[in-house]
């Protein structure tokens, strides 16, 4: 996607930032490499690019390599040895002050920490203030196209089809009388994605009783657990449609092979509220223009758990960005791991996933939501109570 050079300045000037910096070293910071359009390309020196507030963008690039930025606006200059790029860095950050960079005071979210403490230092020499641009990578990385959205719709259908497969498969067996694993579902689920082109990262999370307890479990061919009758199973899968640009969707839901158990049907309810406690939140907040930051909608569940007395069982985020990876750059639904202070900017995609984890069993629900300018929604179904399988 180019970059939308106006748009981004004019969110500068309201945030009274001068300019936005982007660099990169080898890779190191694969946010600017996805805004430069370099994903895929090698490159063996540092480069930046810099959009003030108002004006031309500039670039600085290696001479050796000086082709690096040419399918992006702006004036190029080259450097060479050391003192030619403190000088380029100097010419070319004259006048500002404050500048955006991939930074995090203290490294408080590391998902948009990329730039290293050393070139913080050398800018810092140089007078500027840098402040996060994670507000900035929200609007212009991790937002997602119409036709992004339309992937991401595309997947969530598809990942519900073959989760409700999964709870149909895992009850076909033990009717039958036969044994059945968490790695054969597991399995059995990965061959469905590839009928359907659905690519991921990894395998789905495929976890009974126990195992469910762990909130990144991994079946095993070698030490294979057997769904028994009356044991508890968790299905988290993920995935995107196999073409450029698609998005992820991520669900997770959880079925019982009999009755649930009180405590499990209790904690059930727990995450339930707690889900429904953040999707009122973020629907209410963007209905009225209200800001709010991914920190609040994690407190808000939380809260809720915490107040049914599953406070210290509940062990990670509420949830995480959802872009062409599936934990993408934008805002996380975090006031736990980290304090995620970004703003949920209209046209980014998100996990809420709040769960309750023990020794004994685990319980997780996950959903997508999607901001749009005026409304935020839920694109795909919640669920309401535990599937019984078989």
């Amino acid at each position: 996607m180019p970059l939308e050079i106006p748009a981004i300045q004019k969110s500068l000037a309201v945030d009274g930032i001068d300019g936005w910096l982007l660099y990169d070293f080898h890779g190191s910071n694969p946010i600017a490499v996805n805004l430069a359009g370099l994903q895929g390309r090698h490159t063996s020196r540092r480069w930046y690019y810099f959009i003030p507030a108002s004006g031309t963008p500039q670039k600085l690039v290696h001479a050796i390599e000086p082709g690096t930025l040419d399918e992006l606006p702006g004036d190029r200059r080259t450097y060479a040895g050391r003192r030619q790029l403190e000088q380029g860095v100097t010419d070319l950050l004259r006048g500002s002050k404050v500048i955006a960079m991939e930074f995090s005071s203290e490294c408080s979210i590391p998902y948009i920490s990329r730039v290293d403490g050393g070139t913080v230092d050398f800018l810092r020499r140089l007078g500027m203030r840098i402040v996060s641009s994670g507000d900035l990578v929200g609007r212009f990385e991790a937002a997602w196209k119409d036709p992004q959205i339309a992937t991401h719709r595309a997947a969530s259908l598809i990942l519900h089809d073959v989760k409700d497969r999964a709870f149909a498969f895992a009850g076909a067996r033990l009717s039958a009388g036969d044994e059945v694993t968490e790695y054969e579902i597991q399995q059995q689920m990965v061959a469905w994605f590839k009928e359907a082109g659905l690519i991921a990262d990894h395998p789905p999370i495929v976890g009974v009783q126990e195992h469910a307890g762990n909130p990144h479990y991994a079946p095993s061919r070698r030490q294979p657990r057997v769904l028994k009758p009356g044991e508890l199973l968790l299905l988290d899968l993920w995935g995107k449609l196999d073409q450029p640009g698609a998005v992820y969707a991520d669900i997770t839901w959880v079925g019982v092979a009999g009755d649930p158990v009180p405590a499990v049907a209790r904690a059930f309810a727990t995450i339930v509220a707690g889900r429904d406690a953040a999707v009122a939140l973020v629907e209410t907040a963007v209905a009225a223009g209200t800001p709010i930051a991914g920190w609040e909608v994690d407190r808000v569940t939380r809260d809720v758990i915490a107040a049914a007395g599953y406070g210290d069982q509940f062990i990670h985020r509420t949830g995480h960005s959802l872009g062409e990876e599936v934990h993408g750059n934008g805002v996380h639904m975090d006031d736990y791991e980290t304090r995620d202070d970004r703003r949920l900017i209209a046209g980014t995609g998100f996990t809420i996933e709040p769960g309750v984890y023990n020794d004994r069993f685990g319980v997780r629900t996950e959903i997508n939501m999607f901001v749009g300018e005026r409304e935020a929604r839920v694109t795909g179904p919640l669920q309401q109570e535990i599937v019984l399988i078989g």
